[in-house]
């Protein structure tokens, strides 16, 4: 195959080249529209394309080739220590850049590979995109992988799954799988994704729509958030209402509306639901306030639960000095020792010893030696320890108030 050199430092205009291209360094090369290589185009340093090129693959070295126009290789663009510059679309098979790629148009390829950066002014598609410093794109980005060793900043995507080591901010989209991202995740605008790892804050600006999520610092959901599992490690919030499967917050969490869950809450610091809190079940060793709370089967207080209407289970213990602000209710309830609340309903309610109730309601109640009781009203047995304590002797009925909840 024949060659056209364009020797170092010179200006050329071409036009068609029938074989490979070879530049040796700090070249311009004009052109009538458009560049035709039909073989390999080769820069060695920096070069100046004034106008569209074509070829079937581009080898850069050591320097910067800037295309004014648009890039189209029906193979590879490859730049070793070099860095790629292209003021219109690019479309290659597979691009591996060492130090930059800049494209103002549409970028299309099977994979990018970029050591450095990828910036990107339009839109970006590809199979794989792997970036070892910065991605950033102000449309959309479609591909199945996306990773960056540092930062990624990109309009709306349509992908399978994303990852970066430092910093991923998105206007929105879809993220089919998941989101891995050492540092912080900020999304700005909708998104919907599989799942959602961060180490230290993430936040969704919109609504979202996922599966597990997992963040070991900060998390914040300003709108309304769908979800499989959550996982807090220190401080979050939900702006409207959330519904999932599961909760664990070790720090504070504070949600706006509502939140249902199908599985159990585990709250080991302190959680605040302005609305209702509907779950299958709680784990409490910190703090929990809402507004009512209901769980199907077993509710385990171990620090402080305040509500205003009322918490309710089908068995519900307050462990060894747990506090309760609120009716509780129940079809077993247990305060252990030294536990203390307020009105307690249930069809069978236990106090150990030296816990405190205002009011109880029940079919059957048993109270231990110095717990204190202002009222007990029950309809089939009552067994209480002598050295209780009752404010007036305890009333048997032949059937209890309504319960609340």
């Amino acid at each position: 195959m024949t060659e056209t050199r364009v020797p170092r430092g010179s200006t050329v205009r071409l036009g068609a080249v029938d074989g490979d291209l070879r530049a040796d360094g700090h070249v311009r090369i004009e052109v009538d529209g458009r560049l035709a290589v039909s073989g390999n185009a080769r820069f060695e340093g920096d070069a100046e394309i004034e106008g569209d090129l074509e070829c079937r693959s581009l080898d850069a070295d050591d320097g910067t080739v800037r295309v004014k126009g648009s890039l189209r290789a029906s193979d590879v663009v490859h730049a070793r220590d070099a860095a790629i510059e292209v003021g219109g679309e690019f479309r290659a098979h597979r691009a591996d850049i060492d130090r930059r790629l800049r494209v103002t148009g549409p970028a299309t390829a099977d994979e990018f590979e970029v050591g450095g950066v990828l910036d990107g002014g339009n839109t970006l598609t590809a199979r794989r995109v792997s970036v070892g410093g910065k991605l950033r794109l102000v449309g959309k980005l479609t591909a199945e992988g996306v990773e960056a060793g540092g930062s990624v900043d990109i309009a709306d995507v349509e992908i399978d799954s994303l990852e970066a080591g430092g910093l991923i901010r998105l206007n929105g989209g879809t993220v089919r799988r998941s989101i891995e991202v050492g540092g912080r995740f900020v999304a700005d605008a909708p998104l919907a994704f599989g799942s959602l790892e961060a180490g230290g804050l993430a936040e969704l600006k919109g609504d979202g729509k996922g599966g597990a999520i997992d963040v070991g610092g900060v998390f914040t959901a300003r709108g309304n958030l769908t979800f499989t599992s959550l996982k807090v490690g220190g401080m979050g919030s939900i702006g409207g209402s959330g519904e999932g499967e599961s909760v664990e917050v070790g720090g504070k969490f504070d949600v706006h509306g509502g939140l249902r869950l199908t599985r159990a809450l585990d709250v080991g610091g302190f959680v605040s639901i302005r609305e209702e809190l509907r779950a299958d079940r709680l784990e409490l060793g910190g703090a929990l306030s809402a507004r009512r709370a209901v769980f199907s089967s077993d509710a385990d207080v171990g620090g402080r639960v305040q509500t205003v209407e009322g918490l309710k289970a089908e068995r519900l213990v307050l462990r060894r000095k747990a506090r309760a602000s609120g009716p509780l209710v129940g079809g077993s309830v247990e305060l252990e020792d030294k536990a203390r609340a307020e009105d307690v309903y249930g069809t069978s309610v236990d106090l150990g010893e030296k816990a405190e109730a205002r009011r109880v309601f029940a079919a059957r109640v048993r109270i231990r030696a110095d717990a204190r009781v202002d009222e007990v009203t029950f309809t089939e047995t009552a067994e209480i320890d002598p050295a209780a304590h009752l404010r007036s002797p305890p009333r048997r009925v032949e059937a209890l108030p309504v319960f609340p909840l």
